[in-house]
């Protein structure tokens, strides 16, 4: 996965700084632009999560600092909602200008308000999902409800949000009190998706039922059954990826598009940034999926390990090679099952086996068959499971050649 740092101004000439994902191998079929919670960053796990599961389907996403945030430049304390919405133009027109127009807005607390505000200005924009969004953005009040009383009199405060001061202006307030996301998400016709947990206690479920209201079909309300409002988890906020990825597609033009300059014309592409830990990226012909290794080993499970991967092409080989012979002997075989794990055990036939250093590497493999077939057909079929090109290949001699590729 191709992970670049952006730079890109806002209306005021400020520079945003935002991290731009980019899919294996391929130039991506569309684009999103990911706007983040509020006071929240571009860095934040959740959005991080969310956007590899879009990239590991084929979507570019942007991911940015909204002003005054992360490594944005400006200051907070003189923002308002109305810039974020800005900020999110922005990002779309940057990306119209040195990639493709994007095609899908997601949003996640607050910036799930900002975007659909912002797909009503961004006419490229064909999708918008929101995650735990407010149904008006002046909502937020309530995080620093014990200050209006001073904002309103002083003209700001340093209110305390998640463990982090920020100063926040009466003009921040005032922008909030002025939009209406209801009368805006009524007349933006495009398709809506919102996901909500019933147990967000930062913004309470109430609001996706506003929002779906509001809006017109096509719409969709999808429940985070468990999930906190940050999303804390990754198991949630890679489940909203898929998601999201998921339903946007039927509303968008799924194209392929060049290849990369760096396309080798290899089967399979792995990509693994710096700051993922195991979890990597692949292209395996023409589809796309993720490689992990175990929590217990530091990973994040987010898909089968590199041996479980190796394991999985012998069973799948075995069962087509099964599969395939029956047919052509006619025989009654309704199904076969591969059952194949990995690991690494005493050779049985070693002359250094009171070493612990004697071991080879050992495929457990499990064959289940389910058809009218007699002893003789059975024992045949196991001998043809043996036949299978990957078994074999696993076998014989084999070697890697590796080279660099400038």
């Amino acid at each position: 996965m191709g992970l670049q740092k952006v730079n890109f101004k806002n209306k005021s000439g400020q520079t945003l700084v935002g991290r731009l994902e980019l899919p294996v191998d391929q130039h991506p079929h569309n684009f999103a632009v990911f706007a983040h919670c509020f006071t929240c960053t571009k860095n934040l796990l959740a959005v991080k999560n969310i956007s590899k599961a879009l990239t590991s389907s084929g979507f570019g996403v942007l991911r940015f600092d909204f002003t005054g945030l992360g490594e944005s430049e400006g200051d907070f304390a003189e923002t308002n909602f109305s810039g974020n919405v800005e900020d999110l133009i922005a990002a779309a027109y940057y990306l119209e200008d040195n990639y493709d127009a994007p095609t899908l807005l997601i949003g996640h607390s607050l910036g799930g308000a900002a975007v659909i505000f912002a797909a009503a200005q961004i006419r490229s924009i064909n999708a918008i999902a929101t995650i735990g969004a407010p149904s008006s953005p002046v909502h937020v009040k309530h995080l620093f409800k014990s200050d209006l009383e001073e904002i309103q009199k002083e003209g700001e405060a340093t209110v305390n949000l998640g463990g982090r001061d920020f100063n926040i202006k009466k003009q921040f307030v005032e922008d909030l009190e002025n939009k209406s996301l209801p009368e805006t998400a009524k007349a933006l016709r495009k398709p809506l998706l919102i996901l909500h947990s019933p147990q967000d206690d930062t913004v309470g479920i109430k609001n996706a039922e506003e929002i779906y209201v509001a809006a017109h079909h096509p719409k969709s309300f999808v429940s985070l059954d468990g999930a906190d409002h940050l999303l804390s988890r990754k198991e949630d906020s890679h489940y909203v990826g898929e998601v999201i990825s998921g339903w946007a597609k039927r509303y968008l033009d799924i194209k392929d598009g060049p290849k990369s300059a760096l396309s080798t014309k290899h089967q399979v592409v792995a990509s693994l940034d710096v700051e993922d830990g195991f979890t990597t990226s692949m292209k395996v012909g023409n589809h796309y999926m993720v490689a992990d290794e175990p929590e217990d080993f530091g990973g994040n499970d987010f898909g089968p390990s590199p041996y479980a991967l190796v394991s999985a092409g012998l069973s799948a080989c075995t069962a087509m090679t099964i599969q395939m012979y029956a047919r052509r002997k006619k025989w009654s075989l309704e199904n076969v099952e591969v059952h194949t794990s990995y690991d690494k055990t005493h050779a049985e036939d070693c002359q250094n086996c009171e070493t612990d250093s004697a071991k080879i590497d050992t495929f457990h493999r499990e064959i289940q068959l389910t058809g009218d077939l007699d002893a003789k057909q059975q024992e045949r079929i196991m001998q043809i499971a043996d036949k299978c090109p990957v078994h074999k290949t696993l076998h014989s001699q084999i070697q890697v050649i590796s080279k660099l590729v400038e």
